[in-house]
């Protein structure tokens, strides 16, 4: 079983995105198969949190480590297995209510599986080309999905996703080229070990380059552009699956290689970089969410913004603060989760109003109080009110950076929490609190109860990790407990009580 074990993740959605493939003719069969793949997904997840990334890498095609195609799940991946499996649970739920989604494309489902076995297998490989191959079945997959609606800007959105995320995927290409030729090595243990030979100047410069190419991957100022004019032309539940997941994958691999596998040779200067990076992320994407009136853009950009904290929380784990690190998977866990659900809630918002534009309805809290509860779980949570998971995320960053007295990024964090309460304020009042601008409106009837049950299970998750942060904290620790030679927190303890 420890021999298959780390391909797990992998080989079930890939298996149910051909299953799901033979069987287009039936959309109904389709989505089942999709459903219990995606069940069978979360059910690994679970199992491989549990035995707590105690699971040994295996090297395939009979090629011993570090030669062959290894994989590898330790706490941090499998923790990032078990969110996506449950992001694609929520999807497919609600993707069966049919709200924002007809007419489904016959390959939607075999393509988001795709999608899926390409978040996992990122998650799950120890060998840097294989990460590149998984980034570019991400990328192709995305690609499918935008191009599916097949209107003018549907077509618009994904040359807009293509143009950036093509020049950052050859630059990933090359920066693994480049690292491979100064050290040797693509397994992620290996290059630890060989990375110290390689002369500072060169392996900064090449860290550079690699880190440039996930920045892009990941939505950072100044490389987000693409995101924000693509995403909001995906239907509710695909754009889900894709807001909560694709952009958590390059913040992933900036965490996993600049935190672990080459901490001990990237220079302070590549962190305080990022840091300055990441502030300027955070303030830009909530400056243009503040500025939309779309949902799905004002979410969308939102992205970019809480992508922001994740980097500050990895550049500090960077310089010297393993807690950090957990902070970053913490957050990121959080934000995957919260950030799907927004989007699954507006689109329940715009199927019973009529419009994702906030100045084209009203009065969704006087016809329908429950979703208005729903909304404002995931949105205060963003914002980081108590008890919500987002407050927890927040805090944990936000003591990182008391310790290294690093004020004015805390400045920065604290007012963009602010401007995020505010955007999160417009929806509610313009959507939730206001008449609608038709004279007569009543909500539309929709078939939203699978809808409804995703957004629920969702926001129960978001409940549950406010209201006892403990075990995730606690294992967000211990996923990080091994990461990078010689990384200590700021006291030299290892770890807060």
């Amino acid at each position: 079983m420890s021999v298959i074990a780390p391909v797990l993740p992998v080989l079930i959605p890939l298996g149910t995105a051909v299953a799901t493939a033979m069987t287009l003719r039936s959309p109904t069969l389709q989505l089942r198969l999709a459903m219990a793949g995606s069940v069978a997904l979360l059910a690994t997840g679970l199992w491989l949190v549990a035995v707590e990334g105690t699971i040994p890498p295996e090297g395939l095609g009979g090629w011993a480590v570090p030669f062959g195609i290894a994989f590898h799940l330790d706490g941090v991946g499998a923790l990032m297995v078990l969110v996506t499996a449950l992001m694609a649970v929520a999807s497919l739920l609600y993707m069966s209510s049919g709200i924002d989604t007809d007419p489904r494309h016959p390959l939607l489902v075999p393509v988001l599986m795709g999608m899926v076995a390409g978040v996992t297998g990122a998650f799950s490989t120890a060998d840097l080309f294989n990460l590149y191959v998984w980034f570019e079945i991400m990328l192709i997959t995305a690609l499918g999905v935008l191009a599916m609606g097949g209107t003018p800007r549907h077509l618009d959105a994904t040359w807009k996703y293509l143009g950036l995320n093509l020049f950052g995927t050859l630059l990933l290409l090359a920066a693994v080229g480049l690292i491979y030729g100064a050290t040797g090595h693509l397994n992620y243990d290996a290059l630890a070990s060989a990375a110290p030979g390689v002369p500072p100047g060169l392996m900064t410069a090449l860290l550079v380059v690699l880190g440039v190419s996930l920045l892009l991957k990941s939505g950072a100022f100044p490389l987000f552009a693409w995101l924000p004019a693509s995403y909001h032309t995906l239907p509710a539940p695909v754009l889900a699956l894709v807001a909560g997941l694709l952009t958590k994958v390059g913040v992933y691999a900036l965490l996993r290689l600049g935190n672990d596998v080459f901490a001990g040779v990237a220079a302070p200067v590549l962190f305080e970089a990022l840091g300055w990076v990441a502030a300027a992320t955070m303030l830009l994407g909530v400056i243009g969410a503040a500025y939309h009136w779309d949902m799905r853009r004002i979410l969308a950009f939102h992205i970019i913004s809480q992508i922001g904290y994740i980097l500050l929380a990895i550049a500090l784990g960077g310089l010297g603060d393993r807690d950090a690190s957990a902070a970053a998977v913490f957050y990121t866990l959080h934000h995957i989760v919260v950030k799907a659900n927004l989007f699954l809630i507006a689109g329940l918002i715009a199927a019973y109003a009529g419009s994702y534009d906030l100045r084209r309805i009203g009065g969704v809290h006087a016809a329908m109080p429950m979703l208005s509860v729903l909304f404002a779980i995931p949105a205060l949570s963003l914002v980081g009110i108590p008890p919500l998971s987002g407050f927890w995320a927040k805090v944990l960053v936000l003591q990182s950076l008391v310790e290294q007295g690093r004020w004015v990024w805390l400045v920065f964090a604290l007012g963009v929490s602010v401007l995020t309460l505010y955007s999160m304020m417009k929806i509610w009042l313009e959507a939730m609190w206001r008449p609608h601008p038709q004279a007569g409106w009543q909500r539309r009837a929709v078939r939203a109860g699978p809808a409804l049950a995703a957004a629920c299970m969702l926001a129960g998750v978001t409940l549950w990790i406010g209201l006892a942060p403990q075990t995730l904290i606690d294992l967000s620790l211990a996923a990080v407990a091994d990461f990078g030679p010689g990384v200590q927190v700021a006291d030299g303890q290892g770890g807060r009580p």
